[in-house]
């Protein structure tokens, strides 16, 4: 057995006691004691290799093609892109309350730039995600409205400077409007499947109709698995008939009632048109939430 020739057990006197003793060794005990160390040294890099993190395909300075592999229409100008990474164990490399930068084309065929934050995390492995809401005059939402499966996005990241750590809130309120909702559902991805992470979240999620809402169908579902630590509240501006969510726009009462209170242990994100951002900005102001416990995406 291995354990007979496991050398700190056996009080050599001298060295030369020890060459003595492996001299004296037949050749099926030296071939067994070799199988065994070449048996642990092969497991020992399997288990390193399991554990180490997928290095990133990012280049924060040089954008970078990744190819469409699958386009899914959500509503009439809303679509899920999915983005094939170099290899099935790839990972994208993106913190979590980060984004890229993509570019593309605009109608006139001029370059444009503009911030998108994947629904995916780095535990997707091999592919990335983007939901784009296509605007009839937006710039890039023509390059997105374009585009076809098996062709290329230019990309770089990571960008921004919000990173997302294990506790660095008790519990995150979340105000989102329209497509600002992805960064939150990023977010929210992130802290409800990591079992470790027990920090609580706190959604109001604002839209013009019940059709507009994005990822409805996934944020349904975290409502009902986490009803401890994930709260959602929707508002409408134009709500169907039978409606129990909010209407209008978001109010300073909605806030008060839907997130948590103010406190040096909570942050309040916010994320929507230019609009609803300064509104949002001014009621938090109001409900006395510091400059500290606000973040912007």
């Amino acid at each position: 057995m291995l354990n007979n020739y496991y050398l700190p057990d056996l009080n050599f006197a001298s060295e030369s006691l020890k060459l003595d003793y492996f001299l004296q060794l037949s050749h099926a005990e030296l071939l067994g004691i070799f199988v065994a160390v070449i048996c642990c040294s092969a497991a020992f890099y399997i288990f390193v290799r399991s554990t180490r993190k997928p290095k990133g395909c990012l280049d924060p300075e040089k954008f970078k093609e990744f190819k469409l592999v699958k386009r899914t229409k959500l509503s009439h100008n809303v679509a899920r892109f999915r983005f094939v990474l170099p290899k099935p164990n790839s990972a994208l490399g993106l913190p979590v309350g980060q984004h890229v930068v993509c570019r593309g084309k605009d109608s006139e065929g001029k370059e444009v730039i503009r911030p998108y934050t994947p629904i995916t995390l780095d535990s997707d492995l091999g592919y990335f995600e983007l939901v784009v809401k296509m605007y009839p005059t937006g710039r890039m939402s023509h390059h997105f409205r374009e585009m076809r499966e098996g062709e290329y996005l230019a990309v770089k990241g990571p960008k921004g400077p919000f990173k997302y750590k294990v506790g660095q809130a008790r519990a995150f309120g979340m105000i989102a409007g329209g497509s600002g909702i992805t960064p939150m559902f990023q977010l929210i991805r992130a802290i409800l499947e990591n079992p470790k992470d027990k920090t609580n979240v706190h959604l109001i999620y604002a839209n013009v109709t019940l059709e507009d809402i994005l990822l409805k169908e996934e944020l349904d579902g975290f409502a009902t698995n986490f009803p401890d630590r994930f709260k959602l509240y929707y508002v409408l501006s134009q709500p169907p008939e039978a409606w129990n969510g909010g209407t209008g726009h978001v109010s300073r009462e909605m806030i008060q009632t839907h997130c948590p209170p103010p406190s040096p242990h909570i942050q309040i994100l916010r994320c929507g048109p230019p609009g609803m951002n300064k509104a949002m900005a001014d009621h938090l102001n109001a409900l006395g939430y510091t400059s500290e416990m606000q973040f912007e995406f």
